[in-house]
């Protein structure tokens, strides 16, 4: 144990130091560079936990769009809101013969709504220009009030009183006269001189004002024109993540693991055909390997996605559509449950991005690691049930594992590997969230039952023998059946404190070779904002799945130690777009009763994510 401490305090300034120079070198790349920010400020804001809190992916990582349209995505416990500032429209936009001018052009509409531009105002003394004991201000009030200019104060006047720019002044004069000249057009009511006289002095006051609006709402407009006819595709958007992840292992002796400095890529097209619909098209290169000697209990959210040398894969294909109250999901290759069915764990969730926790673990129930592939899901709300258990919904759907294509014997998409899974999630009151669920599958010999349908040997999370437990019967490689039942919770103890926890029990049937019995749990507790908005305090442990007992023809084991999991994360939101993750994860009794006196392993990961 002292050996560990004092390597990692060794080791631990030179990762620190290192990632933050990669980051800062990064972040001085981007300012360079003038890269777009991103559109929405994260901002924490409290809502219902429906039925649909915890909303499938989002974006750059497998996307939270339930499984229909992106906006009827439920939102996650806490939402990011956009938050928007002045349009910088300074210039023109330039000309089409230009490419350098249409690449800056389409940047600077990439960053528009994020970036401060020069008008923003910054100060409350800078909106001292129209004060209310100004004649125009009360000339003004009067207009409001009389004829309902400005639409969102409930009473329709101005509320406080406060001092307005003069700006922010003749866009409510700008409201006031086409309001006025609605009404006079539609002989909807009557419009008296005296009005008519003050609205005449006031645009005579605030003429050049009126004029500057009037000329950035045209300029605008030229300008979306432009980015119309300049867009790679007025249908599809592209997101992407970059995963910079610098990792080791501490504190097995009988096995070398090395520091090493691993990338994931992720590139989505999401394209919408009508507006209710989204197709996801994913691309992904990667390196990140997991450590020797922790099985799949070590893996990492970025090991997924590992393509060998950076090889450039389509790992996610995917199409969501709404038919009428329903919502509709269907993979061609790369679905998983967590891509239509809430895991209902808020802040530790990132759908294997390079935002939530570190390990496959800590992410979600492993119950939605159990296969996937191809095949379809569909979501409905469950009315019934409403009065009495909240908005609720229930989730069914079928996925075939890695050979779905094949039409070789025993694959196929009913012939070869699946799960099937049905979910209900319901709520208590606007601050718990439950689901329950049940997973069905099928493996063919040798393949792994926790593997998101990626096969032999592709095991996410858990012991070996969790994913084999026939090697423990001594019977090899044999098929499997499996049922699964599992539940998740989530509590928001206050705006900034979330609680969350799973646990699922597997009946494992050997067919013609006994049965197992597999055991998982865990819980996490998160803080949010803590430090900055954005940041995120993460805490995790628990039971990674393990066979807790397998009865075969000659054998009746129970295991002796429980592979324990405790892990912790601090994100810290360096900007918009970048975000440094350093953490750590203890795995207790890795492998189970795989090695004898097996030493606890240490993982530290400093975690360093692009998103654009």
């Amino acid at each position: 144990m002292s050996k560990l401490m004092w390597k990692s305090l060794i080791i631990s300034p030179a990762v620190l130091i290192a990632t933050l120079a990669v980051s800062a070198l990064g972040v001085r790349a981007a300012t360079n560079a003038d890269l777009p920010l991103a559109e929405n400020k994260a901002e924490t804001v409290v809502q219902p936990l429906t039925a649909e809190a915890q909303a499938p992916k989002e974006e750059s990582v497998k996307s939270a769009v339930a499984p229909t349209a992106p906006e009827s995505q439920a939102a996650p416990l806490f939402a990011a809101d956009a938050v928007k500032v002045p349009i910088d429209i300074a210039q023109a936009a330039p000309s089409a013969g230009n490419d350098d001018q249409i690449l800056d052009q389409i940047n600077r509409y990439s960053n528009e709504g994020t970036s401060n531009s020069q008008g923003q105002v910054t100060n409350i003394g800078q909106l001292r220009d129209v004060s209310p004991g100004d004649w125009a201000y009360e000339a003004l009030r009067n207009l409001v009030e009389r004829y309902g200019c400005i639409a969102g104060y409930p009473d329709g006047t101005y509320r406080g009183n406060r001092a307005l720019s003069r700006y922010e002044f003749a866009a409510g004069l700008n409201a006031c006269l086409n309001q006025i000249e609605r009404i006079i057009d539609t002989g909807s009511g009557p419009v008296d001189d005296g009005s008519i006289a003050s609205l005449r002095r006031l645009v005579q006051e605030f003429q050049a004002e009126l004029q500057t609006l009037t000329g950035r709402v045209d300029n605008l407009e030229g300008r979306v024109s432009f980015l119309e006819d300049h867009q790679f595709s007025t249908t599809t958007k592209l997101d992407g993540e970059v995963i910079f992840a610098l990792t080791d292992e501490f504190g097995l002796d009988n096995v070398e693991n090395n520091t090493v400095f691993q990338d994931r890529v992720r590139l989505t097209l999401n394209t919408s055909f009508t507006g209710q619909d989204r197709l996801v098209t994913r691309l992904a290169a990667g390196n990140a390997t997991k450590f020797n000697g922790v099985g799949y209990e070590g893996t990492q959210t970025f090991n997924i996605g590992d393509t060998g040398s950076n090889n450039v894969v389509v790992d996610w294909l995917a199409y969501y559509f709404p038919f009428k109250s329903s919502k509709v999901y269907v993979a061609a290759t790369g679905g998983i449950h967590s891509d239509y069915a809430p895991t209902l764990n808020p802040y530790f969730e990132d759908y294997d991005g390079g935002n939530g926790a570190l390990s496959t673990f800590a992410s979600e129930n492993p119950i939605y690691r159990i296969g996937g592939g191809a095949g379809a899901a569909v979501s409905l709300g469950v009315g019934p049930l409403k009065s009495v258990l909240g908005p609720s919904t229930l989730t069914i759907g079928y996925l075939a594992g890695p050979d779905a294509a094949n039409p070789a014997n025993k694959n196929g998409l009913f012939n070869g590997d699946y799960s099937a899974l049905a979910q209900l999630n319901f709520n208590l009151a606007d601050r718990i969230g439950i689901g329950v669920t049940y997973v069905h599958a099928y493996n063919n010999t040798g393949t792994d039952i926790f593997d998101l349908g990626g096969g032999a040997g592709k095991g996410v999370v858990g012991t070996t023998y969790a994913n084999n437990p026939g090697s423990i019967a001594g019977v090899g490689g044999v098929p499997v059946v499996t049922n699964s039942y599992g539940v998740e919770a989530a509590f928001r103890l206050s705006k900034n404190i979330s609680i969350s926890g799973f646990g699922t029990y597997t009946d494992a049937i050997l067919i013609g070779k006994g049965d197992a019995e597999i055991w998982t749990y865990g819980a996490g507790l998160a803080f949010s904002d803590l430090g900055k908005e954005g940041n995120i305090l993460g805490i995790f442990a628990g039971a990674q799945p393990y066979a807790g007992s397998v009865d075969s023809p000659g054998v009746n084991q129970r295991v002796k130690d429980v592979p324990f999991h405790v892990e912790a994360f601090y994100k810290y939101q360096l900007t918009d777009n970048i975000s440094i993750t350093p953490g750590v994860i203890w795995l207790i009794n890795p492998n189970g009763d795989q090695a004898t006196n097996q030493d606890d392993a240490f993982i530290g990961t400093l975690r360093t994510t692009f998103k654009f």
